[in-house]
């Protein structure tokens, strides 16, 4: 093997790399390395730069705040509401005669007219007892003119009586004797007159309780409910407590009144019994025309509410048709426990299209109003007293002032502020009496505002 320093083949001498030439090598390559090093870390310089600019234009930014102009409440407003349909009458007819039915005449959904034949009891029973009330008062009648003739009889012998013994015929004696007789035919006749008023009025009692052999309509309506059929046995010690499980299409809201709340208590089941009504009622019926609506009014529009106020009811089972409502009395009182007034609306129902029970949704439409509202957030409490904080300048300065309705997420600013006052909608930390801040409006609203 040849040398470097020996000649190659061809007579030239073979010579390696020179120093040089590996300095320069070494060279290119830290250049190259501090190239890429250069290129990689000016990028995270200059965005580390930015950052740094942007945090301290952040720290020396004022606060952006979200405001909104103090706006005056329209002149009418509208107020919807949930409600209850209940019939305008509920009466629900017992039996006064214990006996067997022995005619049904109606069943439920049946229009009846005010006292029209319903069902017809067999109290046979009863029926004797008239038979012998009446007896025991020819008995007694007998008796009285028995007693009158007596009477009669009695005073003549005490009138000759008095006579003859002022004429010495007849003792003293004898005289007080028949005036005692005349004395006790007289009273024995009274007592007897009692007996006879006392048979009558007994005899006219059963006749009365007789004729509840009749079962009749109290007013005219639809039947809601049938308890009995044919055969069922009747009795009248029933409690009057309500419908028993059985009753169809009852509705216990009727009974309980206008007190009962908007929602009130509607039962009912999906068929009616036909027998067992011994001690329960035998029908449930209701007057369906006109029909009455419980509403709860909140507390903050209770004094806008005037009775003869119409308001426009929409029903769901008759979504495409409008029905008016019109006041007709309210309870005069706020409900404590949910801050509401109830109100009675009546809607005349002529074909008997609605029912009782129906969900329906009142709408008040001409509710005179003319208040500031804000939002319930944007009022806070300092020292006792509500305030708001006002953007005078771009410069935060809170304020007192005094709260009239709350609306749930609106309230009525009674005093304190003024139509086109700027205020903060929200109060936050950063929102401090004197600081200065910077406004902004909310976005889609600045145009409005």
């Amino acid at each position: 093997m040849a040398s470097p320093n020996e000649p190659s083949a061809n007579g030239s001498p073979n010579r390696g790399h020179s120093p040089k030439h590996w300095l320069l090598f070494v060279f290119l390559l830290i250049a190259a390395a501090v190239l890429v090093i250069f290129v990689g870390w000016m990028p995270r310089h200059k965005e580390r730069q930015e950052i740094d600019q942007q945090a301290r234009e952040r720290t020396q930014a004022l606060p952006k705040v979200e405001v909104m102009k103090v706006v005056r409440a329209p002149s009418k407003t509208e107020l919807t509401i949930p409600g209850t349909t209940l019939a305008y009458t509920q009466a629900y007819i017992y039996a006064r005669a214990s006996g067997y039915l022995t005619r049904r005449l109606v069943d439920i959904g049946d229009r009846v007219r005010k006292g029209q034949l319903l069902a017809v009891i067999d109290a046979p029973d009863l029926d004797q007892q008239v038979a012998q009330a009446r007896s025991n008062l020819a008995q007694s009648q007998a008796n009285l003119a028995q007693l009158a003739a007596q009477l009669r009889l009695a005073q003549l012998t005490w009138d000759r009586y008095r006579v003859l013994v002022s004429k010495g015929v007849f003792s003293r004696q004898d005289g007080d004797n028949q005036e005692a007789n005349f004395r006790v035919a007289e009273a024995n006749l009274n007592a007897g007159n009692s007996t006879v008023q006392a048979n009558r009025d007994n005899l006219q009692r059963l006749i009365v309780l007789q004729q509840y052999e009749h079962v009749t309509a109290p007013f005219s309506g639809v039947i809601t409910a049938r308890n009995v059929d044919v055969g069922s046995l009747i009795s009248a010690q029933g409690t009057g407590q309500g419908a028993s499980s059985g009753s169809a299409g009852t509705t216990q809201a009727g009974a309980e009144g206008i007190n009962s709340g908007a929602s009130g208590s509607l039962s009912s089941s999906v068929s009616p019994t036909t027998g067992g009504s011994q001690g329960g009622e035998m029908f449930s019926i209701a007057a369906l025309d006109p029909l009455r609506i419980l509403v709860s009014v909140p507390e903050a529009y209770a004094s806008f509410v005037r009775l003869g106020q119409h308001a426009d009811l929409r029903f769901q089972e008759n979504a495409q048709q409008e029905f008016q409502g019109t006041i007709a009395r309210t309870s005069s009182s706020i409900d404590q426990n949910t801050r509401t007034l109830l109100v009675e609306l009546q809607v005349r129902n002529p074909t008997g299209r609605l029912l009782p029970g129906m969900y329906v949704v009142a709408n008040f439409a001409h509710l005179e109003g003319d208040s500031l509202l804000i939002p319930g957030e944007a009022i806070f409490v300092r020292n006792g007293r509500s305030m708001v904080a006002a953007v005078d300048n771009n410069r935060v300065q809170f304020r007192p002032i005094e709260i009239g309705r709350d609306y749930g997420n609106q309230t009525e600013v009674a005093n304190g502020l003024k139509a086109g006052d700027v205020i903060a909608r929200i109060v936050t930390d950063e929102v401090q009496n004197g600081a200065q801040i910077e406004p902004e409006f909310q976005k889609g609203a600045g145009s409005k505002q």
